[in-house]
């Protein structure tokens, strides 16, 4: 008798088990993905689970790859992004219900990075990233300067200063003052010669000596460099390369050499900028009468401000 009713236990765990896969292995086409291996069976037929599940491929974008545009040159790449089905179970069923805010991604790299493009100028940033980064090129302007740094510092803003060697060495001080405001610091040659017109040696000269100043004076290694007067030849970008740093153009320029007014300059940005877009300014009267406006402007379109550095990651704003 103990034997028949242990036969029959075992039958009903077998039944039981069996049944549990028939429902299981359903649950899995209707979800369209296999579930996380921490993911209860249960939690895998939840209707909420399910939704989640569903709509996912409606928020998820694939990477884009760097490339050299054939107008626009270096393009950094842009990460993917894939909806976290679990993770976003997990915040949405306190409620109960799919809210597409409360959406979590993962982020996918691509394939092909910036730094595999090899040597050619960069004008913007990737057009999917709503983000613009001022460039802010110094040889003069310390009036200006003081200005616009308080500017910066209250709507929270980081800029990338692309400094000559021979002013970094006259203003110290001021210089640190950047830095220690959290500024990104670029190369901007270090007397502000047409460098396009220069023998190789000279333009290995010019970089030379202003990231050494500058590494001197501030501690910092520098990446980038912003040719004066965007001038330059291939030689110039190939040099700047194999010191270790990007040479960066703009899409946007301010013309504040031009003394344009404020309204000027203002609709001259706006009725330009885009996603990626890298803004030239100078420490002048114009721009820094224009700073605080322009920067309000900018973030009520919708863009991020950053620096370069910050403009060429490949990690994806989610709005």
């Amino acid at each position: 008798m103990k034997r028949k009713v242990t036969a029959f236990v075992c039958f009903l765990f077998i039944l039981f088990v069996s049944i549990q896969t028939i429902i299981d292995i359903p649950s899995l086409f209707i979800i369209g993905k296999t579930p996380n291996e921490n993911t209860t069976p249960a939690v895998s037929r939840n209707p909420l689970y399910l939704e989640i599940s569903n709509e996912a491929g409606k928020y998820e974008r694939k990477p884009q790859d760097a490339k050299v545009d054939q107008i626009w040159k270096a393009i950094p790449g842009y990460n993917g992004i894939k909806v976290n089905v679990e993770k976003s179970y997990q915040k949405m069923k306190k409620n109960g219900t799919f809210d597409k805010e409360l959406l979590v991604y993962d982020q996918i790299k691509p394939r092909i990075h910036l730094n595999d493009l090899g040597s050619a100028p960069i004008y913007k940033g990737h057009p999917d990233k709503p983000m613009v980064t001022f460039l802010i090129n110094v040889a003069w302007g310390n009036e200006y300067l003081e200005k616009m740094l308080p500017v910066l510092k209250k709507h929270q803003v980081k800029a990338t200063f692309f400094l000559e060697g021979k002013w970094t060495k006259n203003n110290p001080e001021l210089a640190k003052k950047i830095v220690k405001a959290g500024h990104e610091i670029g190369n901007h040659s270090y007397n502000h010669p047409d460098m396009s017109k220069l023998t190789k040696n000279r333009i290995a000269e010019q970089l030379t000596s202003t990231n050494s100043q500058i590494k001197e004076t501030l501690g910092v290694t520098v990446k980038w460099f912003a040719p004066p007067s965007g001038s330059y030849r291939q030689d110039v970008v190939e040099i700047a390369s194999s010191k270790g740093m990007g040479t960066i153009m703009w899409t946007v320029d301010t013309i504040d050499w031009r003394k344009p007014s404020p309204d000027v300059l203002i609709n001259r940005v706006l009725s330009k900028v885009h996603n990626g877009a890298m803004i030239l300014m100078h420490p002048t009267a114009s721009s820094s009468r224009s700073l605080e406006s322009l920067i309000i402007q900018l973030k009520k379109k919708g863009y991020s401000l950053g620096t370069v550095t910050d403009l060429m990651d490949e990690t994806r704003i989610i709005n």
